[in-house]
């Protein structure tokens, strides 16, 4: 496919929440293209367990859109969706994932998914890789743009020559992201009226500052204007504890801590220790967090194809 170019992770424009995917296969500069809107009415899935038992990714292969997006291609020609986790110690963050993968399953039952780690947990995403033919698109399970965004998936889809990848964009910003984020919150105990820190890792790469900035202000709105503050575990101020000391300084006295974590670990346990008021649990297996990955993944084929017709409109 003359569609799957070389992984380069563009500069997001401003007020832009779908920074394009890239891709990976010889020359030639990347695509762009922006994630359809979601619909307005709010993404707030059925209930259900967080943690479902996994199925073999062998077992998964391709098509059929049932979230709304757009119709896949056939079967044959349907890449595998590489989801890409940071990795964590913390023993609950794979179950956390491969739970979000199950219901990304659901979504798309014939779709082949796999998971791969940048660091610290099996499969790491090169292993990962190599048990993948034909094509793939990665998708970061990432809430911005940072180091492992820019550097790390790129390099790994360099090394996979065997393979034509693509790479989605990472999870956040989002209005579905911030759909989940507001769930958790109330499943925390969050009232209406009282301030939200929203938790991060931390980066300093000033793109991922800016989209956790872009997301606290995405639930700001969903909160109906109350104050959001992003705040860090790491790498960039404010941390969790100043954020919370500069809302009281405010006369915000209800503070509550929302997750901006996908899975459990050192750092969501951290911030969430940091919390006066309600903690809100990551984000996990939230049924919105699954459709994003969807959104995602599909965004990237689009621009692939997309890619592919304007090269043969120029033949």
């Amino acid at each position: 496919m003359s569609g799957w170019k070389r992984p380069v992770i563009p500069a997001q424009r401003h007020g832009n929440l779908e920074p394009p995917g890239s891709v990976h296969d010889g020359a030639g500069a990347p695509s762009r293209v922006i994630d359809p809107p979601p619909s307005p009415r709010h993404h707030r899935g059925a209930a259900g367990p967080d943690h479902r038992p996994a199925r073999h990714a062998a077992q998964r292969p391709a098509p059929a859109a049932q979230d709304g997006g757009p119709a896949p291609r056939s079967p044959r020609m349907q890449p595998t969706l590489v989801a890409v986790a940071h990795g964590s110690r913390d023993p609950r963050a794979p179950h956390a994932v491969e739970a979000l993968l199950d219901r990304v399953r659901e979504l798309r039952p014939r779709l082949d998914v796999r998971l791969g780690h940048i660091e610290l947990n099996r499969p790491l995403l090169g292993d990962a890789l190599r048990e993948v033919s034909g094509s793939a698109v990665l998708v970061p399970l990432l809430l911005g743009r940072g180091h492992h965004v820019k550097r790390d998936l790129p390099a790994s889809a360099a090394r996979a020559a065997h393979l034509r990848t693509r790479i989605a964009a990472p999870l956040g910003p989002h209005p579905l992201l911030v759909e989940a984020l507001y769930d958790r919150l109330l499943e925390a105990g969050w009232t209406p009226g009282a301030a939200v820190v929203l938790a991060a890792a931390g980066s300093r790469d000033p793109d991922s500052a800016a989209d956790t900035r872009r997301s606290a202000a995405l639930l700001s709105e969903r909160l109906g204007g109350v104050a959001v503050v992003a705040a860090y575990a790491c790498a960039a101020a404010p941390t969790v504890p100043d954020a919370v000391r500069a809302l009281a300084a405010r006369g915000h006295h209800r503070v509550a801590v929302a997750s901006y974590f996908t899975a459990p670990g050192r750092f969501a346990t951290q911030c969430a220790a940091a919390a006066p008021g309600p903690a809100a649990a990551p984000l996990g297996a939230h049924p919105a967090l699954a459709r994003l990955v969807l959104r995602r993944y599909d965004a990237a084929l689009a621009a692939a194809v997309a890619g592919d017709q304007r090269e043969l409109a120029t033949a």
